[in-house]
């Protein structure tokens, strides 16, 4: 299903998307050396139930998943890239660690997900990995407007992430989004321009660039979520909501 929201939905997916960015911003920030995944997982709980908002995760239960989510916030650490299932274990100084979030306030969703260090301990090869999704992100975000089509949102981040030197999986992408948290039309992390659905005003998409240093492999964990990287390699992922107006496109997930 491909949903077109009128202004009153985009409305309130501009305040999920508020509530979305600000929560990650906040988690981020108590996320030091010695936090328990968990710990982060029970306070995005928190700020859901506080906000009055839904979370999209917990009874989640895709054809990909072994049965329901179970819990608010996916936490990928190192070599994890996506669906990081929160368990107790307690972040290291150095660690990379990836949060992803998606809500539903007022009948729309919003999804996104930031990449960072732990701590003071730098790792210039993941300074640079996190750096490349960032600058896709920012990449297909530009590339989107009313008249655009998918390949070319995808063509725009694959070439960030091939120029700079990543393996490009394309099992998992970015996504529409709207009243549900994963709808079609389906956006690889590569593509040929001027292919695919022609975006219209009102449209959401989250797009969410992610690499591995050094394979386009995947692993899944044995808790039958957590998908790694097959080579034990470094990853990052980064991702936004946007919403297509009449002037271009819109970032939905960040605080006000």
């Amino acid at each position: 299903m491909i949903e077109i929201l009128n202004p009153t939905l985009l409305t309130r997916a501009r305040d999920s998307g508020a509530l979305v960015g600000h929560i990650l911003q906040t988690l981020k920030g108590r996320s030091t050396a010695g936090t328990n995944l968990l710990d982060i997982d029970r306070w995005a709980k928190e700020m859901i139930v506080e906000a009055g908002a839904q979370s999209c995760y917990v009874d989640y239960a895709p054809s990909f998943g072994r049965g329901p989510f179970g819990h608010y916030i996916c936490t990928a650490v190192n070599d994890a890239v996506l669906h990081g299932r929160p368990y107790d274990y307690p972040l290291a100084d150095g660690d990379l660690l990836t949060l992803d979030l998606a809500v539903s306030k007022g009948g729309v969703a919003a999804d996104a997900a930031i990449s960072f260090i732990v701590g003071g301990t730098q790792h210039p090869e993941s300074i640079a990995m996190i750096d490349a999704t960032e600058r896709a992100l920012a990449a297909g975000i530009a590339a989107a407007g009313p008249g655009a089509r998918i390949g070319d949102l995808s063509h725009a981040i694959g070439t960030v992430l091939s120029e700079a030197g990543y393996p490009i999986n394309t099992e998992f992408g970015g996504h529409g989004i709207g009243s549900t948290m994963h709808q079609d039309p389906h956006v690889p992390n590569t593509g040929r321009p001027g292919r695919g659905y022609k975006l219209r005003p009102g449209l959401l998409l989250a797009l969410e660039p992610w690499v591995m240093a050094d394979t386009a492999e995947l692993v899944t964990d044995a808790d039958g979520w957590t998908l790694r990287s097959a080579t034990g390699c470094r990853t990052a992922h980064t991702e936004h909501t946007i919403a297509i107006t009449d002037d271009g496109a819109e970032i939905l997930t960040v605080p006000r």
